[in-house]
C-alpha cells in the first residue's frame, strides 16, 4: 500500500466519524508514508509524531488513530500532529494552537 491508497482508504472510514485530514496535503502525505514505514517497522502504524517502543501492548495507546485523537480534536480541532482535525479547523474558524502531548511520562519512557 502507498501513501494515497492509505489516505483514501482512512479517508472514507474517518470522515463519517468527523475527523478530516488537514488541507496541509504535503504535511498529510508525509504523515502518511510515515505510518506506512511504522507499520512496516513495527507490524502496527504507530503514531509517526511520537516515539514508538516497538512493543504493541505498551504503544496500542499511540497506533494510529490514536486514543489522544478525540480529546485533542474535541479541544483544540486538531490532533498532536495536525493530521486529523475539525471541519473548523480546516475552514479557519477556530485559531490552530499548539496541541500538548497528552501521552502520559511513564509511557513516554517505559
Amino acid at each position: 500500500m502507498d501513501a494515497e491508497q492509505l489516505y483514501e482508504m482512512l479517508k472514507k472510514t474517518q470522515e463519517p466519524k468527523g475527523y478530516f485530514f488537514s488541507t496541509d496535503r504535503d504535511r498529510v502525505m508525509d504523515l502518511m508514508k510515515a505510518l506506512i514505514v511504522n507499520k512496516n517497522r513495527y507490524g502496527y502504524m504507530a503514531c509517526p509524531c511520537r516515539l514508538a517502543s516497538g512493543d504493541k501492548a505498551n504503544d496500542k495507546d499511540i497506533i494510529c488513530p490514536c486514543v489522544y485523537r478525540t480529546p485533542d480534536v474535541e479541544e483544540f480541532g486538531s490532533c498532536y500532529c495536525n493530521l486529523y482535525v475539525s471541519q473548523a479547523w480546516n475552514d479557519g474558524e477556530i485559531e490552530k494552537e499548539y496541541v500538548p502531548e497528552r501521552r502520559p511520562v511513564e509511557k513516554l519512557f517505559p
